[in-house]
């Protein structure tokens, strides 16, 4: 059985960011998921280049989707373009941040 691109979106919003109080999909810094059998490809973006997480961030998504049933590894990566900015995250984030 392969995982879908829900189900590892479902998986990696169970990832929080500790700083802004918000999961990452919510966040809009999840910008792409590539189901290949049992591996998946994650690309992702963060809050702002200097973001003191940025490793662990990258380890807890990883995490999230290995540990799903139908997946045995996943890479993930960072990608700066586009920018992110809080117009990607969902209205309840934007509201809550003031976005």
């Amino acid at each position: 059985m392969v995982a879908t691109e829900k189900e590892v979106f479902q998986a990696i919003a169970k990832v929080m960011d500790p700083e802004l109080g918000f999961d990452l999909v919510s966040l809009g810094l999840i910008y792409g998921v590539t189901v290949k059998g049992q591996h998946v490809d994650v690309q992702m973006t963060l809050s702002s280049r200097g973001c003191p997480l940025h490793e662990m961030m990258v380890t807890w998504v990883r995490e999230a989707v290995e540990r799903m049933e139908q997946v045995t590894t996943c890479t993930v990566e960072v990608i700066w373009e586009p920018a992110w900015n809080i117009s990607m995250a969902a209205g309840l984030v934007r509201n809550a941040l003031g976005g």
